[in-house]
C-alpha cells in the first residue's frame, strides 16, 4: 500500500464515526418510536370503540341509519344493536358485520374485509361496534409518522451541529499544521502551545523539545566546523613548514630531527581532530547509543583509564594511581565516561611537573558519588576556573601544550549524565582538584 493510500484524516474519521453513530441511533430510535406509536394508536382506537359501545347501550334507536356510520370521519365505524329477544333494532347502512356478537374485543373477516369488533351486552340490548382494520391501520400509520417527524428533522440538524463542533475543535491542529508548513528550513523556534487541546499539547511540547535538540545538534555542527577551520589552520601550516624543512635537510641527523618534529606535529593534529570530534559528538548527541539505564562499575572504569594513561605517566616519572575508593555504580554510557576519565587523567599528567603525583579517588558524599582527580601541578587560579571549561582555553604561563578542549569535553559528558563538575585546589597535593559528582538517582541522558 502506498503512503498516500495509507493516510487517514482524523477529522474525516471522527465525522464518519460520529455521524454514522447518530444516523444509526436515530434510525433505531425512529423505528422504536414508530412501533410504539402504532401500539399506542391501536390501544387508543380500542378505547374509542369501547367508549362508543358504552355510549350506545343506554340509547333507544330503531331502524337503519341512512348513511349512518357512527364515529369520526376516517374511522369507518359500524354499529349493530340487538334487542333482548335477539331482534336487530339497528344496523349501519353499509355494514356487513357478523350476525352474532362475541362479547369483548375480537377480530372478524366478512366478505374479505377485516374488522376489529367490540361487543357489549346489557339486560336491554346487545351492542356491537366494528371498525375497518385497513382504515384503522392507515390512520395509525399517519399518527406514528407524525410522532417520528420531529426526530427525522432533528437528526440532520444534530449531524450538522456535530460536524461544526468537530471542525471547530480541530481548528488549532490545522492552524499548527499551517504554521509548521509555512516555516523556513532553518526555523527551529518553539511552536506556540496556546489554545491547544490537552490531547495535542503534549505532542507539540515534544516537538518543541525535538526542535531544541536538533537546534543543539546544528549549533554543535556549526561550532565544530568553525573550531576545526580555526584550530587546524596553525597545525597544518606547521606541518607544511616541517615537511619543507625535511625536504631541505642536508644530512642524516637533520633529517632525523625534521622527521621527528613532523611526526610530533602529525600526532598533535590527530589528537586535536580527535578531541574536536569527541566534543562535537558529545554536544550533538541527543539519544545515547547505549542503554541509559545501564549500570557502570566506576571503580573498574577508573582502573581501565589509569592503565591507559600509565605509559604517559611513567615517561614523565609521575606517580599515577587510585588513592582510595568505595564500591560505586553509576548509570550511564561506559564509552562516554571512559572519555571523561581519559581527558581528566591526560590533563593531570600533562600539566604535572616531572616526578609529580596524580591521585584518583572515588568517594561517597551524602547521596552523591564523587570522582576526584588531584595532581601536584600548578593548578588553575580561582578567577580562571570557569573559563577553563571554554573551548581552546589555555592557562597563561603553562609550558605544556594542549588543545584546550579537555575540560570542555568533560563538562559536556558530565551534563549528559546529570553530573556536576567543579574545580578546586587540592589540599593534599597542592595542584588542581577536579570533582565530578554523580547523582544517586539514575540521570536522564539528553
Amino acid at each position: 500500500m502506498s503512503a498516500t493510500g495509507a493516510r487517514h484524516s482524523l477529522r474525516g474519521r471522527l465525522l464518519g464515526f460520529v455521524l454514522a453513530s447518530i444516523l444509526l441511533a436515530g434510525l433505531g430510535l425512529g423505528i422504536t418510536t414508530y412501533r410504539g406509536a402504532l401500539r399506542d394508536a391501536d390501544a387508543l382506537f380500542d378505547l374509542h370503540l369501547q367508549q362508543m359501545a358504552h355510549t350506545l347501550r343506554g340509547s333507544t334507536v330503531l331502524g337503519t341509519a341512512a348513511d349512518g356510520d357512527y364515529g369520526e370521519e376516517g374511522y369507518d365505524v359500524f354499529v349493530q344493536i340487538w334487542g333482548p329477544d335477539g331482534t336487530q333494532v339497528f344496523r349501519s347502512a353499509r355494514a356487513a358485520l357478523p350476525p352474532q356478537a362475541v362479547l369483548g374485543f375480537s377480530d372478524a373477516t366478512v366478505d374479505g374485509t377485516r374488522y376489529r369488533v367490540y361487543s357489549l351486552q346489557t339486560p336491554l340490548q346487545t351492542v356491537q361496534i366494528a371498525q375497518d382494520m385497513d382504515a384503522r391501520k392507515s390512520r395509525a400509520r399517519g399518527l406514528a409518522l407524525r410522532a417520528t417527524l420531529p426526530l427525522a428533522l432533528m437528526a440532520p440538524l444534530l449531524m450538522l451541529a456535530v460536524g461544526w463542533i468537530i471542525t471547530r475543535s480541530l481548528a488549532p491542529v490545522q492552524r499548527m499544521q499551517r504554521e509548521v508548513a509555512g516555516r523556513a528550513d532553518d526555523d527551529l523556534s518553539p511552536l506556540p502551545e496556546r489554545d491547544l487541546p490537552d490531547e495535542v499539547r503534549p505532542l507539540v511540547r515534544e516537538l518543541n523539545l525535538l526542535f531544541q535538540r536538533v537546534g543543539a545538534a546544528f549549533d554543535a555542527q556549526k561550532n565544530f566546523v568553525a573550531d576545526a577551520a580555526h584550530e587546524l589552520r596553525s597545525p597544518l601550516t606547521a606541518l607544511k613548514l616541517q615537511a619543507e624543512s625535511l625536504r631541505r635537510a642536508g644530512d642524516h641527523a637533520t633529517r632525523e630531527q625534521a622527521t621527528l618534529r613532523l611526526q610530533q606535529g602529525i600526532d598533535r593534529s590527530i589528537r586535536l581532530v580527535g578531541q574536536l570530534l569527541a566534543l562535537a559528538r558529545q554536544e550533538a548527541t541527543t539519544t545515547p547509543a547505549d542503554d541509559p539505564s545501564q549500570p557502570v562499575d566506576l571503580e573498574a572504569l577508573v582502573a581501565e583509564a589509569i592503565a591507559a594513561a600509565l605509559p604517559q605517566a611513567q615517561q614523565r616519572q609521575i606517580d599515577l594511581g587510585l588513592a582510595s575508593s568505595v564500591p560505586a555504580r553509576v548509570r550511564g554510557q561506559p564509552g562516554a565516561l571512559h572519555i571523561l576519565l581519559g581527558n581528566l587523567l591526560d590533563n593531570a599528567v600533562k600539566y604535572t611537573p616531572l616526578n609529580g603525583r596524580v591521585d584518583v579517588t572515588i568517594a561517597s558524599e551524602g547521596d552523591a558519588t564523587v570522582l576526584r582527580v588531584e595532581d601536584s601541578g600548578p593548578g588553575i587560579p580561582e578567577a580562571d576556573r570557569e573559563r577553563a571549561f571554554d573551548r581552546f582555553y589555555r592557562a597563561a604561563g603553562v609550558e605544556a601544550s594542549g588543545s584546550g578542549l579537555g575540560l570542555a569535553i568533560v563538562r559536556a559528558i558530565a551534563q549528559r549524565h546529570g553530573a556536576l563538575v567543579k574545580l578546586a585546589t587540592s589540599d593534599r597535593l597542592g595542584g588542581l582538584q577536579v570533582n565530578v559528582s554523580f547523582p544517586a538517582a539514575p540521570p536522564v541522558l539528553r
